[in-house]
Parts: C-alpha cells; structure tokens; sequence
C-alpha cells in the first residue's frame, strides 16, 4: 500500500500552498505522488462541493452541512484515495475528516463525537498515516485570504472572526485527542520555513514506513 498524507489547518493556514509544493517536491525525487483536496477531487465531490460553498446557500443547515460533506469524501476516498494507495502511490489531500470534527463538530456546535461518528461510517476506517496542522492565529489566516485570493470568496469565508476563532479552537482539541495521528506545525511564518517542517515530517513518515 502508499502512503496517505492529510494537511489541516484553519482559513489562510497555507494548506493548499504547502500540498502542492510537497506533490512537486516528491515527484522531483521519483516518488508517484496524488494531489487531492476535500471537499471535491473527483467529479460528484466537486459538485456537492459547489453547493457546500456557494455563497447563496448561507441558510444551509449545519447538519446538512455535516453530511454533505461526509458524502462528498466518501465518494472522493473510493474513486480517488483508495485506489491510488492500492497502486502503491503517495496522496496528499488538502482537508480531511479533522476539518469536519474542527468545523462542523465544534465550530458549528454540533459535537466532535457526532461528527467523528458521522464520517466513521463515510470512510469505513480509512485514517490518515500522517496528518500534518498548519496551526495559524485567525486574525493572520483571514487577512492572508483577504490580500491573497482574488477570485474566489466561498460561504466559510462570510463567516464572522468568532467563527474562525472556534475552528482554531475546535482544531487544538483534535490536535490532544489524537496526538498519534497529528503533528502540529507553526503556520504563522513564512511559507519556506513551514514547507521545510512539513517536508522533514513527510520524509522522517516516508524513510520509516
């Protein structure tokens, strides 16, 4: 089997920049590397994506929210994630089922339990070998994504500094629950200096594996 890397990390953290950097940087050393992201990377994800974020949908129910994203990853982990570890290649995926729990399980109030048991049954057991937090102060994270993203605004980012102070909350307390799993990384520096931590991380997981 491959390898299966998730990086997590509130708005702003980074996580998109450092995914791919690693995805180039790995296949540069002749590793088969996926790059992925959550919600979305296969076709019906990326549609359940589309109403999960579409700035119109601001009365979604959280609940709803919740599942939809659960049914997204489902359907992005059988057709994508788990055929790609079968071929013995590395995937790394931008958001996994920590951003639910950090999201939907705190943030939104409805319960890391609930949320935790809602994506058991979405992903059968398919847990991540390494799971890198790219841990950020929120004021940080939301200006990066004010001066940084010029095209898309989605429905999260509507979202009041409250909120985003809950999910880096809601991330702290997955980051204790399972310490095993997760490696938290400072993502208040620049990119260069956290893409190294992230890099030595993926190489000390790869090496041992």
């Amino acid at each position: 089997m491959g390898m299966f890397i998730t990086i997590e990390g509130p708005e702003g953290s980074g996580k998109t920049t450092v995914a791919k950097k690693l995805v180039e940087v790995l296949n540069e050393k002749g590793y088969q590397v996926v790059y992925t992201r959550e919600p979305g990377g296969v076709a019906i994800a990326e549609r359940i994506r589309d109403i999960i974020l579409d700035v119109n949908n601001t009365n979604l129910d959280p609940r709803s929210e919740a599942l939809l994203y659960a049914a997204s990853r489902r359907q992005h982990l059988v057709e994508k994630v788990l055929p790609a570890l079968a071929e013995d290649k590395i995937v790394i995926c931008d958001r996994f089922v920590d951003s639910s729990l950090a999201y939907q399980g705190y943030a939104r109030g409805i319960g890391i339990d609930e949320i935790y048991d809602i994506n058991l049954f979405a992903i059968n057991n398919t847990w991540p070998d390494i799971t890198i937090l790219l841990d950020i102060d929120p004021e940080i994270g939301l200006q990066r994504i004010m001066s940084n993203r010029q095209n898309e605004v989605n429905r999260l980012d509507l979202e009041g500094i409250n909120f985003h102070k809950k999910v880096h909350e809601g991330y702290n307390i997955i980051k204790e629950k399972y310490k095993d799993r997760i490696t938290l990384v400072d993502g208040n520096r620049n990119k260069e200096e956290v893409f190294e931590d992230v890099y030595n991380l993926v190489m000390e997981k790869l090496n041992g594996h």
